[in-house]
């Protein structure tokens, strides 16, 4: 898996998650729970995986979605 995108925004990372759902692109959030670590103040960001071969296609996908600012 390779890394998409990488954010503390929950609300960026729920759109991008229901963007690769409808496409049917296979990712993982992760680094979801390290706000127990953190405190839950929010400042460790998320990372969105996909996979390797997934994602020149995801990218596109963000980048049709006006995405390309929060792109790794």
């Amino acid at each position: 898996m390779i890394e998409l995108l990488r954010s503390n925004d929950p609300v960026l990372m729920s759109f991008v998650d229901a963007l690769l759902k409808e496409a049917g692109i296979e990712h993982a959030m992760v680094d979801q729970n390290m706000s127990v670590m953190e405190g839950s103040i929010g400042i460790l960001p998320r990372r969105m995986l996909v996979a390797r071969s997934s994602h020149e296609t995801a990218r596109r996908i963000l980048i049709e979605a006006g995405l390309e600012r929060e792109l790794s």
